[in-house]
């Protein structure tokens, strides 16, 4: 049975002498893992879709339920991000992400339309990935069931002022007085207030000074934490 469905490469590695297996990351199916036949060979009309951060049509074809792709549309290739190191591994993690939290058979619509927004924004701006690659772990980490708070203190309700501090458990921001977890700056805290889904950040101007950098600092122990799982391309992406 074959069926058309939009997709986001996440993964794809080389198999045999000419194939891939790639991992994509669809609406209604979620992750999907799948084989390209001949695309490594010079020529190949379907290398485009093989190609990181690709999002196009997919047609794949299903027997035994393994995949093939036998044809592709692209919507979006990204290419203007592989320009920049910074650029391509902000999108990586994104990617990363994705692999991370999709699962097989499970829809995944807003992770998908979330994901291609980031890169729409990368693409759009690959001298300063750092915004919406922090907008996105964070609504990411929201969809997966694990959001982060950065309101009032969620232990005595009062409004954050002075030393806040972040509960790796709960993922909440809290005050002094309460102190639970590490201490973490305040333009931290601004950046994942800022970068929360419920405070539509894209109607507000992103902080400024080095609150992006920490921020992502802090998403990359706190993702650990909740998944058990390292996000390299992240890790990488920090060294930079």
């Amino acid at each position: 049975m074959d069926f058309k469905t939009d997709a986001l490469l996440l993964r794809a590695a080389d198999y045999g002498e000419n194939d891939r297996m790639v991992t994509l990351l669809t609406a209604g199916r979620g992750k999907i893992g799948a084989a390209m036949k001949g695309v490594r060979k010079a020529g190949a009309k379907l290398k485009f879709a093989a190609q990181p951060f690709c999002f196009a049509e997919y047609v794949l074809a299903e027997r035994g339920g393994r995949y093939t792709v036998t044809q592709a549309s692209l919507h979006e290739g990204f290419y203007e991000i592989r320009s920049s190191v910074n650029a391509y591994y902000a999108a990586a993690c994104i990617t990363e992400m994705c692999a991370l939290i999709g699962c097989e058979g499970m829809p995944s619509g807003p992770l998908l339309v979330c994901a291609v927004s980031a890169l729409e924004a990368i693409e759009s701006d690959p001298d300063r990935p750092d915004p919406p690659l922090v907008k996105f772990l964070t609504e990411a980490a929201a969809l997966a069931g694990y959001p982060l708070s950065a309101g009032d203190c969620p232990v005595c309700g009062k409004k954050i002022a002075g030393r806040r501090y972040f509960d790796m458990a709960s993922g909440a921001f809290n005050c002094s007085a309460c102190a639970l977890g590490v201490q973490a700056s305040e333009s931290t805290y601004e950046v994942i207030r800022w970068a929360q889904p419920s405070q539509l950040p894209e109607r507000k101007p992103a902080p400024e000074g080095d609150g992006f950098v920490r921020a992502l600092r802090l998403l990359k122990t706190y993702i650990s934490y909740q998944t058990d799982a390292e996000l390299s391309a992240l890790n990488q992406y920090l060294k930079l």
